[in-house]
């Protein structure tokens, strides 16, 4: 097992899994338990001024040994994985030398990792690849990532001979609940630039990612007895159905690619007294993303019009922002990635992130940070996988940037 795999199975055996309704930081223990044990690996291995601070965040250096000034290079990961699914209890299965056909995640449930559905899995015919058994998600977001980051730096500390400007490494909690630069001390990290480590497939290379905001919606309802319920009863369930098919049934995750925008409904829950509703907005033009807020609370002023009182309560709160603007000034970054890939035969893949990081936010907060695959894919479900080919391949990857750097 080559060491970026066996980092990676290490730290998938805790569960990380963020919580949107906790308001700690972390939200939950689990992060600040993976935060301890990696920063104690980051001090076994060599690295200097490891800290974890408060609110569970990882931060280390590896001192140049050049003589020359170089940008003060950053690699970011996040520790959290989705709350979508559970992340308790993983147990990876390994697929040798795969053949290119359908794998059977879990015979008991019949769950199966089909080549219909993710054709991509052909391109990996050969490969090792790391999967669920069908009952949890895997991690590779983002542990894939924290183990690329740090098999690199060990890397580099074994071999002095590679020479490097100062690095820094981070590594945030919360990341998949939105919260994830909230507390970063960029100041503290004291990066010129950075990236994170948080794509998916192989060759993934990003700087442009959604602008974003959530809307929790509250209906609001009244329940009386339905023997005696006529002009009395007001069942939330059905005026959340009406709200529902008031969005555009075509702007949808399931219907949309690209640069195409969307509403998502992740979750509900209802009574006849009340349902709750929690949506995200997407767009990656700005404009649109305005549009698409205004349109989220229009729907629900016309609801509450209709119905001659404020039944539904709405809170739509920004997220984060396309990091483009920040990006473009410097694209510099981006064309280093790009040649870092080529260099190690990866056929780069520049396109826009359908979703964010953490390097969006932190684009925003005066440290440029675009995205570089971490290999994995089908990110927060049963059906998630990883090679490990490209994992090792982002390990190369992130030495290749460090090495571009310091012949700046």
């Amino acid at each position: 097992m080559s060491k970026v795999v066996e980092k990676f199975i290490k730290y998938i055996k805790l569960d990380t899994r963020s919580d949107e309704d906790v308001m700690t930081v972390p939200s939950t223990p689990g992060q600040i338990v993976l935060a301890k044990e990696i920063a104690k690996e980051l001090e076994d291995i060599g690295m200097t001024n490891v800290s974890v601070d408060e609110n569970g965040y990882v931060m280390a250096t590896l001192s140049s040994n050049i003589d020359k000034e170089v940008p003060v290079l950053g690699f970011i990961a996040h520790m959290d994985t989705s709350p979508e699914i559970s992340g308790a209890n993983i147990n990876p299965k390994f697929v040798e030398n795969y053949d290119g056909n359908d794998i059977v995640l879990n015979e008991g449930k019949n769950i199966i990792l089909s080549t219909k559905d993710f054709p991509e899995l052909k391109n990996y015919i050969g490969k090792t690849l790391i999967t669920t058994d069908g009952t949890t998600l895997l991690g590779a977001d983002d542990k894939a990532g924290v183990a690329e980051i740090i098999t690199a730096m060990e890397f580099l500390i074994n071999n002095p001979q590679i020479k490097h400007g100062t690095i820094r490494v981070g590594f945030t909690p919360d990341e998949e609940v939105g919260r994830g630069a909230d507390h970063f001390d960029v100041k503290k990290f004291n990066a010129d630039f950075a990236y994170t480590i948080d794509g998916g497939e192989i060759g993934e290379l990003e700087y442009e990612n959604f602008n974003a905001a959530s809307a929790k919606i509250t209906v609001n309802g009244r329940n009386v007895h339905p023997g005696n319920a006529k002009g009395k009863m007001i069942n939330s369930m059905l005026i959340a159905g009406e709200l529902m098919d008031m969005l555009p049934k075509n702007e949808t995750p399931a219907t949309t690619e690209g640069y195409e925008g969307f509403y998502h409904l992740v979750t509900i829950n209802g009574g006849v007294e009340e349902t709750n509703l929690y949506y995200i907005i997407r767009d990656f033009d700005a404009d649109k993303f305005e549009d698409r807020k205004e349109f989220m609370a229009s729907v629900v002023k016309s609801l509450n019009d209709k119905y001659g009182k404020n039944i539904i309560e709405v809170e739509i709160k920004e997220q984060y922002r396309n990091m483009k603007e920040k990006i473009e000034p410097v694209k510099h970054v981006v064309d280093i990635a790009f040649e870092a890939m080529k260099s190690v035969n990866i056929v780069p893949k520049v396109q826009p992130i359908r979703g964010g990081t953490d390097g969006a936010r932190l684009s925003f907060m005066g440290l440029p940070t675009p995205n570089i695959f971490t290999g994995g894919h089908n990110f927060h479900g049963k059906f998630e996988y990883i090679p490990t080919y490209s994992m090792e391949k982002a390990v190369e990857v992130i030495l290749k940037i460090i090495e571009a750097y310091a012949k700046l």
